[in-house]
């Protein structure tokens, strides 16, 4: 085993870190007003708010979880997990031709106005609900990842306990976050994007070292080792892994999680036009193509260098077996150069942060918005930007609770819960924008919040027990489908033609 780094010195390196982001937060956040906070003023170039939502769509799941469940079996075994990234260019292309020309041409800060305009006042609302409920939980999730980390590494030796460790973590976000919001994130982002992919390309170069390689041999080493199959047609309907439903799978969670997401849209709209917008999509969607095939890249080799250099690992460490997502961590910082430490804790804090500070930043643009009205208001600036002060202070306590539940109660891979929950909430956004897009029928109002609670509770259950009632198939990722489907349907049975104005 090689030196490791103290917890004082990994302390050192954050607390650097976040300097150079609150420099960044007091440069750009300089006479900011709601409309800075909310969408950048429309004025955000384009390759920036590109090259920042890869850090914003991958996050500290990404950085941690997929790594680790490359070779502990699960949702996404292997290289077949890029079966769904592959998914993901037909969902972005869709959003860039589709979506974004909606949104443009309603000048939309709020995504979820579209539905007040097409479908009325509650789908209007329950579509931000949903929003706000799943980005909270999804937020949480990724926070509770790295607090683990930062907490067993860094923080927990101090005497610090788990909830002063979350609460600090949150606590930062808020301090570069409350004055600029988009605009401020736009450029933290792009940094941390930065730090992301270069931690990760730094750690393969130095497992590559370790096990006798060099780089160029890596793509040979990967392609004949067990993580290496690429494409699942074996098992058919009824495999989670097949092709045909990871593909299907990526480009609506694309759709949903990032087309039909307050957050992600939220940084296209502060784009100057919807030229600029289409083009950070395209240039998007390509870097986060190769982003993903570093991570699971990263994966296989920390796998192979497990069985093959360094066995006393999972011998020291048997939980890794159950707890897949502390295997990353576990090598950077314990058995690699102090150097691969350090660009480890970089690589997390950035990925964790780039994505956790736009989310807090869209709940509380969407909260503000959709149910306290700020752009039908006529308060003074001052008293608005007082309330948005507030909303902002709620959420991050919001966060914090539910951070300290999922260390209560939580024991799956990170990943495979995000997969889940996304399923469950995102399925009626599908529904409600696919009924308001793709027909011109009305709805009655009163009983569209019913549907849009029934779709993901069926769902929930049809799920559950999908394997004893449909012969052995299960959904897998396409449970959104399913539940974007269901809620489409039940809205179609509640529906009405347009009235046509009398002559």
């Amino acid at each position: 085993m090689v030196d490791q780094l103290t917890p004082g010195i990994i302390l050192l390196i954050i607390a650097a870190y976040f300097l150079v982001l609150i420099s960044i937060s007091y440069l750009t956040s300089k006479n900011a007003d709601n409309d800075t906070f909310f969408i950048g003023g429309r004025k955000s170039p384009w390759i920036l708010v590109a090259i920042g939502m890869v850090g914003a769509s991958l996050s500290g799941v990404t950085f941690i979880s997929i790594p680790g469940v490359i070779g502990a079996g699960g949702l996404n075994q292997s290289f077949s997990y890029m079966q769904m990234v592959f998914g993901y260019l037909l969902g972005y292309f869709f959003i860039a031709n589709v979506l974004l020309p909606l949104y443009y041409r309603m000048q939309l800060t709020s995504i979820y106005a579209y539905l007040g305009e097409r479908l009325g006042v509650q789908a209007y609302k329950i579509g931000s609900v949903f929003f706000l409920l799943s980005r909270t939980v999804g937020a949480s999730l990724r926070l509770y990842l790295v607090a683990i980390v930062l907490h067993g590494f860094v923080l927990g030796p101090f005497g610090v306990s788990f909830a002063m460790t979350v609460i600090v973590t949150i606590l930062l976000i808020w301090i570069y976050t409350f004055r600029g919001g988009i605009k401020t994130i736009v450029w933290t982002d792009t940094l941390q994007t930065i730090f992301m992919l270069s931690a990760v390309i730094l750690t393969i170069i130095s497992i590559s070292k370790a096990m006798g390689v060099s780089v160029s041999e890596i793509p040979a080493l990967i392609r004949g080792s067990e993580y290496s199959q690429l494409f699942y047609f074996d098992g058919g309907w009824n495999d989670p892994n097949n092709f045909f439903k990871q593909f299907i799978s990526g480009a609506l969670i694309t759709i949903v999680m990032t087309g039909l997401d307050q957050d992600m849209m939220q940084k296209n709209l502060s784009c100057k036009s919807l030229g600029d917008a289409q083009k950070n999509m395209y240039t998007f969607s390509f870097i986060l193509i190769f982003a993903n095939l570093l991570f699971i890249a990263l994966g296989a080799l920390l796998y192979i260098y497990m069985g093959d250099v360094a066995p006393e690992i999972m011998a020291n460490h048997p939980d890794l077996a159950t707890n897949p997502d502390q295997v990353f961590p576990q090598i950077a910082l314990q058995y690699l150069p102090p150097f691969v430490g350090i660009v480890f804790i970089l690589g997390l804090i950035a990925a964790a942060y780039s994505s956790a500070d736009s989310a807090l930043t869209a709940l509380t643009t969407s909260f503000c918005i959709d149910f306290l009205d700020f752009e039908k208001r006529a308060d003074p600036p001052q008293v608005l930007k007082r309330i948005r002060f507030g909303v902002h202070l709620g959420f991050s306590i919001v966060l914090l609770i539910l951070i300290l539940l999922f260390k209560a109660y939580g024991n799956k891979a990170v990943i495979n819960e995000l997969f889940v929950w996304a399923g469950l909430t995102y399925g009626p956004l599908l529904g409600l924008f696919a009924f308001g897009m793709f027909t011109k029928l009305k709805v009655k109002g009163s009983l569209v919040i019913p549907i849009c609670v029934a779709a993901p509770i069926i769902s929930f259950f049809v799920n559950k027990y999908s394997a004893q009632l449909l012969g052995g198939f299960q959904f897998g990722s396409l449970l959104i489908l399913f539940n974007g489907v269901l809620t489409f349907l039940l809205l179609f049975l509640i529906s009405k033609k347009k009235e046509t104005p009398s002559v």
